[in-house]
């Protein structure tokens, strides 16, 4: 069983930045496709951002390009998610997913993933 933990979330003025963190899936970290999403209070959970196995092609959704930027280490089994210039509106639980499938990381936006983190609340006060 692949266990994935978010950590770093918090209160951040808007306009600031915070990085939220996921460990796991341990050895084989390199197997998996990486993503980040986000569920807004009374809202569906949406994607924010994904990377792949190797680290070399990122993919982000229009709403966070050019603010946020995913990342993953290999020798720490952790994919980041840094966020700048935060606005209020992307106040939400950030949870991280795990995929090991080659169907693309575009497409992990939109269809069911293996593995999911248990979430970080991130709140950006106005």
């Amino acid at each position: 069983q692949v266990q994935l933990v978010e950590s770093g979330g918090g209160l951040v003025q808007a306009g600031g930045s915070l990085r939220v963190s996921c460990a796991g899936p341990g050895r084989t970290f390199s197997s998996y496709d990486m993503g980040w999403f986000r569920q807004a209070p009374g809202k569906y959970r949406e994607f924010v951002a994904a990377i792949s196995k190797s680290g070399a092609y990122t993919y982000y959704a229009d709403s966070v390009k050019g603010r946020f930027t995913i990342s993953r280490d290999y020798a720490k089994n952790t994919v980041y998610l840094q966020m700048n210039s935060l606005k209020p509106e992307d106040t939400a639980v950030y949870y991280c997913a795990a995929d090991g499938s080659r169907l693309g990381i575009e497409t992990m936006k939109s269809r069911n993933l293996e593995y999911w983190g248990t979430g970080t609340l991130v709140t950006v006060s106005s």
